[in-house]
């Protein structure tokens, strides 16, 4: 019973003979039912479903409860089919499914009300309350002496409940009069309550994603710092202490930067700043200690990492040699062919793996040597370059703690003055502390001319020890100088010897050519034109041999080739400003030519 009452005829086929087709069409009709055939098509495509014989039973809906007829699936271009609404006052006939659907407006931002028109005549609001108070909570009913009226509901989408009304043929009681009869067109209304809450409800909506956003962006947000406390002594000697110390160094600094931004820094105040900064460079110290132990940690994990890597080697070493030591025929022949596979595959994987870590070392190895290498290797020049570097990095620092010995002294002396101004105007009893006072700044001072006159004669010793560098660095070039003139001077002896030995060199020597260094000069200056066949100026040709040797000025150049008029040519391009000299190469044709 259960199967038979989920029956569809579109999944199991019936093969019960039908021999009246018209019969079941009678029957089908009667039920106020489309005719179908059993297979689901249409017997009458023309049947309309609310004219059935049966009087007073409504049209059946074949998804009601209770059937087992289940109908095809309707298309998506076919327009839903409305039903006869019936209320106690008045009956809703729906509008025939061929015509299109009734024109709406654009539905207005938040509309809750809508516009009812073809009202009948004689319909009133308690009668209109009855057919829309189905669609939803009616809050207001405003309705014209014409046939139209405005309805408005409590919430937004019972006005999409309303619209589907639009088109029914409405009809009072029994009668047939023109007065109680109309057809009903609902359409969207625009109102300013609408319009207002819905303004509202958006600016809600905003203010809570306003709020959202900024409880987001407090939660991501890194937490602000502490504010920078007012400068005074009590607290410039907190703030000393804690530059002294490691752990409260940074929130020192901070506090020393904003001092000194915010312009605290004074006569009064520029020697407690100062011992503030002189206590910010010794940190440095600590820095360069704390970068030197890092460094050597590093250093230690690197011989560790070395030696655990050269141990695994060694085991890899000894694991290849029991795979080679297996593959030889004594112990090969007695093993299995997927045993020799297996042993086959696993040498050549860690065969594979102890290249890989072999060569990984030898890698760490090749940059220890070069370490090594760049620190053997030194030049003397360099050397003293760096001797000459570090005393004139001296020097300076012996100037700017003379600079600073004196701003101290000034500063010393300002204070004197205040006191002495001071002094007038206080009472005398005070006057003993203001003596001591000037004794104490008066030692100081003192001391501090004893400490300005020593810096001073250091500086002198550091000068002087510079005027010998310079002095040695001289007598060296003069040396270098006086080997090269040596050398010219045997190379010119060797010539001389050489043109007694041969007499056709005596014609050479009356040549333009005069020395082995302008031959050179030639060969390099007609190599460098040759590669530039459309010539070079001569400010070009003399940066490229001064790159080669920087005693090498351009009048020696420009005199040489001038006198090669057979290697050499000069020639002139462009016009007025844009003229420019260019030499060109013409040594081919030149010993045509001669």
């Amino acid at each position: 019973a259960d199967g038979g009452r989920n029956l569809s005829l579109d999944s199991i086929p019936m093969g019960l003979p039908m021999s009246d087709p018209t019969a079941w069409a009678t029957a089908m009709n009667n039920l106020g039912m489309a005719p179908m055939g059993m297979t689901g098509q249409p017997l009458l495509p023309d049947f309309d479903p609310a004219l059935g014989m049966m009087t007073g039973i409504p049209p059946i809906n074949p998804m009601m409860p209770g059937l087992g007829i289940v109908p095809p699936p309707i298309p998506p271009d076919m327009p839903a089919v409305k039903e006869i609404i019936h209320c106690k006052s008045c009956t809703l006939f729906p509008p025939n499914p061929h015509l299109p659907p009734p024109a709406t407006r654009e539905r207005p931002p938040g509309c809750k009300t809508v516009f009812v028109g073809g009202l009948p005549e004689n319909a009133t609001e308690p009668i209109i309350m009855e057919v829309f108070e189905q669609c939803g909570e009616v809050i207001a009913i405003r309705k014209s002496k014409k046939n139209f009226c405005h309805i408005r509901f409590a919430e937004e989408f019972m006005v999409d409940k309303a619209l589907y009304l639009s088109g029914y043929r409405i009809r009072l009681g029994s009668s047939t009069d023109k007065k109680d009869t109309g057809r009903l067109h609902v359409d969207f209304a625009q109102a300013r309550d609408d319009l207002y809450e819905w303004e509202c409800k958006q600016r809600m909506l905003a203010r809570e994603e306003r709020h959202r956003r900024r409880l987001e962006e407090d939660r991501f947000r890194p937490p602000s710092p502490p504010p920078v406390v007012h400068y005074s002594d009590h607290e410039c000697s907190i703030v000393a202490e804690k530059l002294k110390d490691d752990a409260k160094f940074l929130e020192a600094i901070q506090t020393l930067l904003t001092w000194i931004e915010r312009g605290e820094v004074n006569r009064r105040t520029a020697n407690n700043f100062y011992s503030m900064i002189q206590s910010a460079n010794s940190h440095i110290r600590r820095l360069v200690n704390e970068k030197a132990t890092h460094e050597k940690e590093m250093e230690e994990a690197k011989e560790k990492f070395k030696l655990a890597l050269s141990g695994i080697l060694v085991q890899f070493e000894q694991i290849v040699a029991v795979y080679h030591s297996a593959s030889k025929q004594k112990a090969w022949d007695h093993f299995t062919k997927a045993q020799r596979k297996n042993i086959s595959v696993w040498c050549k994987q860690a065969e594979e793996i102890r290249n890989i870590h072999n060569d990984e070392l030898m890698g760490i190895r090749r940059e220890e040597e070069m370490e090594m290498s760049d620190e053997e290797i030194e030049d003397p020049s360099e050397m003293k370059e760096t001797e000459e570097s570090a005393l004139v990095s001296q020097v300076e620092a012996l100037k700017e703690e003379n600079d600073s010995l004196r701003w101290q002294l000034d500063a010393y002396r300002n204070e004197v003055e205040l006191l002495k101004q001071e002094q007038g105007k206080a009472s005398r009893d005070e006057d003993t502390t203001k003596e001591q006072q000037m004794k104490l700044l008066q030692q100081a001072l003192q001391g501090m001319q004893k400490h300005l006159l020593k810096v001073q004669e250091e500086y002198k010793k550091r000068e002087a020890e510079l005027e010998k560098v310079k002095e040695e660095k001289l007598k060296i070039e003069t040396l270098l100088a006086n080997l090269k003139e040596q050398e010219s001077g045997t190379s010119r002896v060797c010539a001389c010897s050489q043109e007694k030995e041969c007499p056709a060199e005596k014609t050479l020597n009356n040549s333009p050519v005069k020395s082995e260094r302008e031959v050179l000069l030639v060969g390099i200056i007609s190599t460098f034109l040759h590669v530039h066949p459309f010539g070079a100026s001569i400010e070009y040709i003399c940066s490229y041999l001064q790159r080669l040797d920087s005693k090498i000025c351009t009048a020696e150049v420009e005199v040489l080739m001038t006198r090669l008029q057979n290697t050499f040519r000069q020639e002139l391009s462009g016009v007025g400003a844009s003229l420019e000299k260019r030499w060109k190469f013409c040594g081919f044709d030149g010993l045509k030519m001669t």
